[in-house]
């Protein structure tokens, strides 16, 4: 088996966290014990692209236990956990392509591995696997990196159509990647059908807004053992991750300001109680900035050179462009790296600015990503996507859709059941009540 990890004798330690994330993760438990019993992905050679956790362990746990043929890869080069990485391949024979800080070249020669695979499935998290896959279709040498490309080149023209030919479909996990794959549709360029789990109620009303919510102030606090009691946090995008760090940065005491694009979110941020300004306003005042938007440069040279001395400045968006960290470094006359995760960057007149894990997703960079109770509905979603996908791609068309209702409540009635929580049915009258129009007053 090959694989690319940091160590394997850190698979100890992979396993035990592998198992303590397992105990907050019923949902997938019951699917992965159907799954034994079904197998319904066998024959499926599957590529993930995804952040290398402990939840994701679950997840790839129970994609083999359906039948899979695994290849994981890391979706971010800070997020991978190394122990895991290396519990996987001893214990589960997965072949995983991911090390903790791998530099850009090695992070695309590590979706090289997962297109090698030629994928039936793909999973992704960002979309970087797909997006890579469809450069190679179209023949866009110049927007492949240079391995990936040069690999690419060397195939049959018959080979290259047959690598996007093989794929039956995918599944999306996250926003910007949604973000992109929906360009792709709307250009006419997308190959094949694609779940956006992203858009799964049991996915983002949760995950995004609890499990990003949580993670990300976790990770800020981690990185920099600061309070944020009595600070002004600055909170840059207010869709359900916004909304989630805003939540829990006014629950750690913060004044919590929120900069928004759309007049709508912006109105809902006035009415959830913030002081909602343009980024320009707000650069001045803030001691914390997070940015969670999926857009690029969202705080620019401006903005930091507005900032007070010691602001500290994260983001939790998918890709590490929302940050304009190269007109950033225009602006400094030094840096250094003050602590693990904490970069400062001096400006001409000896104001300090401190960007978190180099301007990418904080809470997986300087934190463990998302608690496991929260990944068990996102990753119920993927695993159970990734069965609809296979089971239905040739009636789908090329196109990105959400996932199937009924997967979405079954994945919400699962989680209640492990909570011991009931909750009411209707009656046949009300039922008769709701689906008639001549019954009024």
């Amino acid at each position: 088996m090959d694989y690319d990890i940091k160590d394997i004798t850190l698979a100890e330690k992979g396993r035990l966290r592998i198992e303590w994330a397992e105990l907050s993760m019923p949902v997938l438990r019951q699917i992965r014990e159907r799954f034994l019993k079904e197998s319904p992905l066998e024959g499926i050679r599957l590529s993930a692209c995804l952040h290398v956790t402990t939840e994701t362990a679950m997840l790839m746990k129970t994609l083999k236990a359906g039948g899979a043929d695994l290849v994981l890869c890391a979706s971010n080069p800070l997020s991978t956990q190394d122990d895991v990485a290396a519990s996987l391949v001893a214990d589960d024979n997965i072949p995983v392509f991911a090390v903790k800080g791998e530099d850009h070249r090695s992070y695309y020669s590590h979706i090289l591995a997962a297109l090698k695979h030629r994928p039936h499935l793909t999973m992704d998290d960002g979309a970087d696997l797909v997006g890579s896959l469809h450069f190679i279709a179209l023949e866009k040498w110049d927007e492949l990196e240079s391995s990936v490309a040069q690999w690419a080149r060397g195939l049959s023209a018959q080979d290259r159509r047959e690598l996007v030919s093989n794929v039956m479909g995918g599944t999306e996990e996250t926003t910007t990647g949604v973000i992109r794959l929906r360009s792709m549709e709307k250009d006419g360029v997308l190959q094949f059908p694609i779940i956006s789990v992203n858009d799964a109620d049991t996915k983002h009303l949760f995950d995004n807004r609890y499990g990003t919510g949580q993670s990300t102030i976790d990770g800020i606090i981690r990185a920099t053992n600061r309070l944020l009691a009595g600070s002004t946090f600055v909170v840059c995008g207010y869709g359900w991750c916004g909304r989630g760090v805003a939540t829990r940065a006014r629950g750690h005491g913060a004044h919590v300001i929120v900069c928004e694009v759309d007049p709508l979110k912006a109105l809902e941020a006035v009415m959830d109680g913030y002081q909602v300004m343009p980024i320009s306003k707000a650069a001045p005042l803030g001691d914390f900035f997070c940015t969670l938007t999926g857009d690029i440069n969202v705080i620019r040279k401006e903005h930091f050179l507005q900032m007070k001395d010691g602001a500290i400045v994260a983001n939790s968006g998918h890709f590490d462009v929302e940050l304009d960290l190269p007109g950033l470094k225009e602006i400094s006359v030094e840096n250094r790296v003050i602590r693990e995760f904490v970069e400062e960057y001096t400006l001409e007149d000896g104001r300090r600015i401190y960007v978190l894990g180099e301007g990418r997703l904080v809470n997986l960079a300087a934190a463990e990503g998302h608690p496991s109770s929260v990944m068990d509905m996102s990753f119920a979603n993927q695993a159970l996507s990734a069965e609809f996908m296979a089971k239905n791609h040739g009636s789908l068309e090329r196109r990105v859709y959400p996932v199937p209702k009924h997967i979405d409540k079954e994945i919400a009635r699962l989680k209640l059941e492990s909570l011991g929580v009931e909750i009411d049915a209707l009656t046949p009258e009300q039922e008769k009540y709701l689906a008639s129009w001549e019954m009024g007053t």
